[in-house]
């Protein structure tokens, strides 16, 4: 994933944000009648908010969507519903569901959002407003930018910043708002060539090291995007800088223990093992999985858990360059799956074995490996790695063999 100069390749890393990160930012609600104690005050909304989070964490979208549009009821003429029920379309995305449909109710779910969001600011001037208006247009400039619109997104950024930085001047005490400028600085130290050029001249230089101080300072003190800040961190040091896997560890475990019905963060834990050359407790996260497995109530979801098992001790083979073995594994993954139920187990397979043939040498096998991911209709999110490797080879040793 490095290009010859060393840096991350641009579009991967606007993807790893855009695939990882479901929550750019979870901002609170500011009722202008409460009063100020330096801390968030809690009102009913904002526990829903929470609760909503917490639900799309835990791969229950249908019931967060449900209790967006009852906030969006509650709240018609606020950014804050719209807002969170374009983050239920993108979690489903997240999770493998990128079909077309899906694709088309997050794109018009994230322009209501902002456009709800440009209302709001101008009736009133709200500090959360343009909280969820700039993470409104973070999104849909993400969005863009995976889709190789370059300056377009660079645009969308340039807005979403001067909106997040707007918030935060009117609340000071908002660490939630870090969570969106973190990004930024991060993301944009991390670009090369032409797009770095772009991101210096429109929008700023960026900052890796005050990136990651912004995030660890909301994943610990923000109130609403503390989950999000975390989730973040930990895709960041386990795909993003050499030699952060001691640092994923306690964040994995954390996420893992928390969010027992989301397979994601148990099977990252399992990858921080790995990484760590901890056998004996990667052994232990494949027994849970597995155990996991046998407890579920239905086959659909007994296969989730089973085949997260399966797709690490893929990933472990792969670290290993045991190639054979890997692709013996993810083949019975494609056989057990079903693409509609859990779509991203019926596509990540295929890219993990094209990436074992490129890591062996054999170019021409891995090609069709990626160009089968690509005639897919639900490419499972995959696609867009898929695009890039066609355009260049997976290396040995990838640090994104374990995502």
């Amino acid at each position: 994933m490095l290009s010859n100069d060393g840096h991350l390749s641009p579009r991967i890393c606007f993807f790893k944000i855009f695939i990882i990160y479901i929550l750019i930012l979870s901002p609170r609600v500011c009722q202008a009648q409460e009063k100020k104690t330096g801390q968030y005050p809690i009102t009913i909304v904002d526990q829903d908010v929470i609760r909503g989070i917490n639900l799309l964490y835990n791969w229950e979208f249908d019931t967060a969507e449900n209790l967006f549009y009852q906030l969006i009821e509650k709240r018609p003429n606020d950014p804050i519903g719209y807002f969170y029920l374009a983050m239920v379309s993108w979690s489903r995305l997240a999770s493998g569901f990128w079909s077309a449909e899906m694709v088309k109710e997050y794109g018009e779910r994230i322009d209501r959002a902002i456009s709800t969001g440009k209302r709001a600011i101008k009736e009133k001037q709200d500090c959360f407003d343009y909280l969820y208006l700039g993470g409104a247009l973070g999104f849909k400039g993400r969005f863009q930018l995976m889709e190789r619109k370059w300056l377009p997104s660079f645009f969308l950024a340039l807005e979403a910043i001067d909106a997040l930085k707007t918030s935060l001047e009117m609340c000071p005490e908002n660490k939630d708002v870090l969570f969106g400028l973190g990004i930024f600085d991060y993301y944009t130290a991390r670009l090369s060539g032409v797009l770095r050029f772009l991101s210096y001249l429109l929008i700023h230089k960026g900052d890796k090291e005050e990136g990651l101080r912004k995030l660890e300072v909301a994943a610990a003190e923000a109130v609403y995007s503390s989950i999000e800040a975390k989730s973040l961190l930990l895709h960041i040091y386990l795909f993003m800088e050499k030699d952060g896997y001691h640092k994923a560890l306690p964040i994995a475990r954390e996420l893992a223990l928390r969010f027992k019905e989301n397979p994601r963060y148990k099977f990252l834990e399992g990858v921080t093992y790995i990484r760590l050359g901890i056998e004996s407790r990667y052994r232990e996260v494949i027994d849970f999985l597995r155990a996991k497995s046998r407890e579920q109530n239905s086959v659909e979801k007994s296969s989730i858990w089973a085949n997260r098992a399966r797709y690490l001790s893929a990933s472990y083979a792969l670290y290993h360059d045991q190639y054979r073995e890997a692709r013996s594994v993810l083949e019975t993954i494609l056989d057990s799956t079903d693409p509609l139920s859990d779509p991203a187990m019926a596509t990540w397979p295929h890219l993990k074995i094209g990436m074992s043939y490129d890591m062996e040498d054999q170019r021409e096998k891995a090609i069709d490996c990626y160009k089968n991911i690509l005639k897919l209709k639900n490419g499972g999110g995959a696609q867009f790695l898929a695009e890039k490797y066609l355009e260049a080879p997976a290396r040995k040793k990838n640090l994104f063999i374990g995502y």
